[in-house]
């Protein structure tokens, strides 16, 4: 071996070893510079679940929203009733009636976005799912009391406030990169059954049947409140929120319960590794970056979700209800049902294709049909003798139901898009905001859409329908489609300023 030795003042490598035809040369820089800076550190990105496992991972990640969907079909209840579905009223129908629910939602998303970050998961299922049953039982106890439930309400909306923040984050975390969009849509699937049970019920309920509606409200707020809080017990935590606490046992755990007979080392190990590595970059950066990161998302999100509150709302309801009298003689005939299955049905097809088809294309896809329908129901009323006219009465009506079915279709987007949009650290505040803003939209109308008249409903209908429209072609633009991507990479995508790409 022969060993060559140079002297330079250039940052080059220690020493370097050359084979040449079975002799070996070794030949050595002595530098009067800087040794060369170490090189960046590799980051390798560890996907959270093989295809093959992520049916499985999805069975159990339903399982553990079970109490949360039971919880939110207690709020779709509730939502409905304030919403003009309180027709057989025991109490009287004021608007303090109708805005309180949405009152103690907008309190309890606010004391969850503060909490959840250090609280386990299961502390607001459970105290939710307690205050939602409290609701229901008084509903039953005291049907005719006004101030009973008006208070009754009030505690629902704080209940269902303090389960949806928790719920959006931990449905992302829990769920693999190929079922979180079907995990995530279970909330506004359980608030699409409430809907539908309070529309049906209350649209087809009879004065002499001998039972108060409100108490008929209340058993099937226990029924499901009383299953919420035993499928508490079933939930798995997330294995983020573990490793956010430096339990790594825990966390491992979390997983394994999670990935259940799929289990093995090595992929319990991908998964663990693709978790901390979520939770390094989200809490490496400073909460003032993460904002100023957060922007764009959070303007995408904000008109994003905002939208859901356009898909039931209270001049919907009286629409339905004014022309089913006028070309059927009573508010309460087919329309009804027909309005509440079909948003049902519409969240359920979601469900199915959302994680197949993707969310981009579902959302746009029943966007634009939400907003023709919504047009023209405001064609027809704008002129205002139809109002008067079975036969364009007829078209607002069936208008209406159709709307619905693309409302269910659309809003199961807006659960999954929200868990992702966000970095670790603000993303309770930012999804607690957003919610709350939902719910503030909800009360702006209840308050200023006062009379069912021709004259509001053109006006309600044309000004949404126009918004409807912006916002297709906004969201066409800017909205990524995240399916089949890792918490990490969805975040990405959302950071960009657009992204006119459906896959």
């Amino acid at each position: 071996m022969s060993t060559t030795t140079y002297v330079t003042s250039a940052p080059v490598t220690v020493q370097q070893t050359n084979y040449l035809t079975g002799q070996q040369t070794q030949t050595t820089y002595i530098t009067t510079g800087r040794e060369p800076p170490p090189p960046p550190p590799t980051v390798t990105a560890v996907n959270v679940v093989v295809v093959n496992q992520g049916a499985r991972w999805s069975k159990t990640a339903t399982k553990t929203g079970t109490a949360a969907t039971f919880a939110f079909v207690c709020a779709g209840l509730d939502m409905a009733q304030g919403l003009g579905w309180n027709l057989n009223a025991n109490v009287a129908t004021t608007l303090e009636f109708q805005y309180s629910w949405f009152i103690g939602f907008i309190i309890g998303a606010v004391v969850s976005a503060l909490a959840v970050s250090f609280l386990p998961k299961m502390i607001f299922y459970g105290l939710g799912s307690i205050m939602n049953l409290i609701d229901a039982i008084i509903f039953v106890s005291a049907p005719y009391e006004y101030e009973s439930i008006l208070a009754a309400r009030y505690l629902g909306g704080v209940g269902i406030g303090l389960i949806t923040v928790p719920f959006i984050i931990h449905s992302a975390e829990i769920s693999s990169c190929n079922s979180r969009g079907t995990c995530s849509a279970l909330e506004q699937y359980g608030l699409s059954l409430g809907i539908a049970i309070q529309v049906i019920y209350d649209s087809q309920w009879a004065g002499d049947l001998g039972m108060a509606v409100n108490r008929v409200h209340g058993i099937f707020g226990i029924v499901f409140s009383a299953f919420a809080l035993g499928s508490v017990s079933m939930a798995i935590e997330s294995p983020i929120f573990y490793i956010r606490q430096n339990q790594e046992d825990r966390a491992r755990a979390s997983i394994r319960r999670l990935l259940d007979s799929w289990w093995t080392v090595e992929r319990g190990n991908q998964a663990y590794e693709e978790a901390k590595l979520y939770v390094v970059e989200g809490t490496s950066q400073g909460v003032g970056e993460q904002v100023a990161e957060s922007v764009m998302p959070f303007i995408k999100m904000l008109f994003f979700r905002c939208f859901v509150a356009f898909t039931m709302s209270l001049p919907l309801s009286y629409s339905i209800e004014t022309s089913s009298y006028v070309y059927e003689g009573t508010a309460y005939a087919w329309p009804s049902i027909a309005f509440g299955a079909l948003r049902l049905l519409g969240s359920l097809l979601t469900m199915a294709i959302l994680d197949t088809a993707g969310r981009k294309f579902v959302s746009l896809l029943s966007l634009m049909c939400m907003a023709g329908l919504m047009l023209g129901m405001a064609g027809v009323y704008g002129d205002y003798l139809n109002i008067l006219s079975p036969y364009y009465m007829r078209q607002v009506s069936n208008l209406g139901i159709a709307f619905q079915l693309f409302a269910g279709i659309y809003v199961c987007s807006s659960s999954a898009y929200l868990g992702e949009a966000f970095p670790l650290r603000v993303k309770p505040f930012l999804i607690g905001l957003i919610v709350c803003v939902e719910q503030v939209i909800h009360i702006v109308v209840i308050a200023t859409f006062t009379f069912a008249t021709a004259e509001y409903f053109y006006k309600y209908f044309v000004v949404v329908g126009i918004i409807l429209v912006v916002g297709l072609v906004a969201f066409a633009i800017l909205m990524p489609e995240t399916r089949g991507t890792t918490l990490r990479k969805a975040g990405e995508r959302f950071r960009r300023v657009h992204d006119v790409m459906a896959y």
